[in-house]
């Protein structure tokens, strides 16, 4: 989904819509720190639609870092619904904005829905060809999860060991409940995953 731009304070203030996230970028064309952050905000924008993105050039619009009182840019302003909430600045990585995109993308579901997701923890190695499996089946049904790496977690992995009796990964905690392996039915019973049928 392309980063919409915005021209003014009052196209902002009438794109911003009550009980939803937004996010306006604010940059200044030519900064290298800003043309840093609009091109992996846009990168992270193009993975998720759906999430309201904006982006205004401090050196054409000038009337929303003041009523904001943002004083540096590259900002990215963060909305509920007309409530300005939060602001990130500098420049961050495609996968921070992901994440950001991905938290925002959940709680409108979970809102909607009227169901909050249970905990999903995931215990990995990076040489786990299984655990690149079951991350990218959980992504693909929007699950959020904490991914473990027990090569580099001594601790995570003697506690993994106690609870499951087992070494190998992937291994899932869901809410208390441990599944060793990339076991699809019991990871969409627990989780409540509609299985379509071919």
């Amino acid at each position: 989904m392309p980063v919409k731009t915005i021209h003014s304070f009052d196209e902002l203030h009438g794109q911003l819509k009550e009980g939803e996230k937004s996010y306006l970028l604010l940059y200044k064309s030519g900064s290298e720190a800003s043309e840093c952050s609009y091109g992996n905000l846009q990168k992270a924008a193009d993975k998720h639609s759906g999430i309201h993105i904006m982006a205004a050039d401090v050196a054409q619009v000038r009337d929303i870092h003041e009523m904001y009182q943002i004083t540096s840019v590259p900002s990215l302003l963060v909305f509920d619904g007309k409530t300005f909430s939060n602001v990130v600045k500098g420049c961050n990585d495609p996968s921070f904005y992901n994440s950001l995109f991905d938290e925002a993308f959940h709680q409108a579901r979970e809102k909607e829905s009227g169901v909050k997701q249970k905990r999903v923890v995931v215990y990995t190695t990076p040489s786990c060809s299984w655990c690149t499996t079951l991350k990218n089946y959980l992504k693909s049904h929007h699950i959020r999860y904490t991914e473990i790496d027990v090569s580099h977690n001594q601790q995570a992995a003697e506690e993994m060991v106690r609870r499951s009796g087992q070494q190998g990964v992937p291994q899932t905690d869901i809410e208390g409940e441990v599944i060793v392996g990339f076991d699809r039915l019991r990871i969409n019973t627990i989780l409540g995953i509609q299985q379509q049928s071919n």
